[in-house]
């Protein structure tokens, strides 16, 4: 298999020129229809003025989506051929004060990131400082995964494409904990791998490590080179990939979470750790240029920023990325940090979705075929209101009309993202419980090979437990007989999570173990005395 991801053949750069050529037609954006190769033709063209009728409705879209949801506020941007066409910010940067968003307000960009990055990575590609099949190790020879061979063969290409068989969300745990990046990445060789570039499962933490590849081979540390080959050459003046630099900005929305039906300012998210795939912040006039960039193949004003042919690879399919189990869906696809699906008026499209469950949405669509493209940033965890106001432009675009109620289709699907998680959620301890364990059973410290060690401390005359290297501290409370709960406050386990802490005893002797629900997922939650 690893011979069909060799770049250097000549079946492949004779796929990337042909794409190439392909490409540069389907933006060109003179040709009728009639005059596209097949795999460009559109169902249906865009007729003239359709896209200038679109754009008119966006205040009326986003002021119905913004009503319904209660998010406090919002920032859209349209580019058009390669210029911004619209930008304008609408509600308020943090609820309960009266500062507006505008173009510049800055905003965490969550999962935007990924592209982003790729497109950093694309610099790299052209530049010949590394190339899509380039091996993590050759570059971070400490990098290992729990497989030999996929060690030795993992490339920058295979995780931005998520297919390097790590579990989903691998090291965000970690993260949560409070691990810094090269720590987590030291762990991930730990986790259980499943098949090598067959299977797809997103993971933050592993586009991570091969960012960091990249900078290593650059010679520079990773927030420089973004800064040094995008953010700068495209004049993106507020973006960054540190949180420092996020927090420091005076016009920046701050992240909202819902509380018993209230968006609140509870909190920071600070990506630093994984700041490649979760890091970027930038105002949505920032985000207009990289989008115009994209949509240009990698030139600004006429000037190449980043080679065509080393940016096409990440806007390709490379892995599929789920479809529903019925022969009539179109499938989900994912380049190298870019979904690059099919919608249903047969156009590909380049997008992607961003979400903090701690206060962020955002998400993109930019259709290369008529050249337009719109990017959404919001100030709330996650309910599918940037998506919706994208998608009902998008249909304005191809079809005319919003064809279905798309904040209601996202709505249920992107609120699990910030559900509590434990095993413990919206139940009530027993009336009658099981006593506890003696204190003197359960003090000390538990050990782990993922996630490290924990201890049990005893403290006014209750426990609590001391996770990560910080520690991060939590009391617990009894719930029945050896199990006790806490309550997690992360990224990952969002407000009102309740998690089951259970020991291991044998009669009167101190417990062996404790296992903790919400990082049993890979079965790594029990820890050993």
């Amino acid at each position: 298999m690893a011979r069909l991801l060799v770049s250097t053949s000549k079946r492949y750069r004779a796929r990337l020129g042909l794409g190439a050529v392909l490409l540069a037609a389907a933006m060109a954006g003179s040709a009728a229809a009639e005059d596209l190769p097949p795999p460009l033709a559109p169902a249906a063209p865009v007729p003239p003025g359709r896209i200038d009728m679109a754009i008119g409705k966006i205040d009326e879209i986003v002021e119905d989506v913004m009503a319904r949801s209660g998010v406090p506020g919002l920032a859209v941007v349209v580019v058009r051929d390669g210029e911004t066409a619209f930008a304008k910010g609408y509600g308020v940067r943090k609820a309960g004060e009266d500062q507006p968003v505008d173009t510049d307000t800055v905003f965490q960009l969550a999962s935007l990131s990924k592209p982003i990055s790729a497109t950093v990575v694309a610099r790299a590609v052209g530049e010949g400082v590394v190339d899509w099949t380039t091996p993590v190790v050759d570059h971070l020879p400490w990098f290992a995964l729990s497989d030999p061979y996929v060690t030795s063969h993992v490339t920058v290409g295979d995780l931005f494409a998520h297919r390097s068989g790590l579990p989903e969300h691998a090291g965000d745990d970690l993260e949560d904990l409070g691990y810094d990046r090269r720590q987590i990445l030291e762990r991930l060789r730990v986790l259980p791998l499943a098949s090598f570039r067959d299977s797809y499962a997103y993971t933050n933490i592993g586009l991570t490590a091969a960012a960091e590849a990249v900078a290593v081979a650059a010679g520079t540390d990773w927030a420089m080179l973004g800064e040094d080959t995008l953010f700068k050459p495209l004049g993106m003046a507020s973006a960054s990939y540190r949180v420092a630099d996020y927090l420091a900005h005076d016009n920046r929305a701050a992240g909202h979470v819902d509380v018993d039906g209230s968006w609140q300012a509870k909190y920071v998210r600070k990506p630093d750790a994984q700041a490649p795939a979760g890091g970027v912040s930038a105002s949505v006039s920032d985000f207009g240029k990289w989008l115009a960039m994209v949509m240009d193949r990698g030139d600004v004003d006429g000037e190449e920023v980043i080679a065509s042919d080393a940016l096409l690879p990440a806007t390709q399919a490379q892995m599929i990325s789920g479809a529903i189990p019925d022969p009539a869906a179109r499938p989900g696809l994912y380049g190298f940090g870019f979904g690059t699906g099919v919608d249903a008026s047969g156009r590909v499209v380049l997008s992607h979705s961003g979400a903090f469950a701690m206060g962020f949405a955002t998400n993109f669509q930019l259709l290369p075929l008529d050249k337009v493209a719109i990017g959404v940033l919001s100030n709330a965890s996650p309910t599918g209101v940037p998506e919706s106001v994208a998608h009902s432009f998008i249909d304005l675009v191809e079809f005319g009309e919003i064809r279905r109620d798309w904040y209601a289709a996202y709505r249920p699907r992107m609120l699990p993202l910030s559900a509590p998680a434990g095993s413990l959620v919206g139940k009530t301890p027993p009336a009658d419980p099981a006593p506890a364990p003696a204190v003197d059973a359960l003090v000390g410290t538990y050990q782990n090979a993922y996630f490290g060690p924990v201890e049990i401390r005893e403290t006014d005359g209750g426990l609590e437990i001391a996770l990560g290297p910080k520690p991060i501290l939590y009391k617990l409370t009894h719930w029945d007989g050896p199990m006790f709960a806490y309550r997690p406050i992360t990224e990952n386990e969002p407000e009102g999570s309740v998690a089951a802490l259970t020991f291991s005893l044998d009669g009167d002797e101190p417990a062996t173990a404790l296992t903790i629900d919400y990082l049993d997922e890979n079965g790594f939650g029990t820890f050993d005395r």
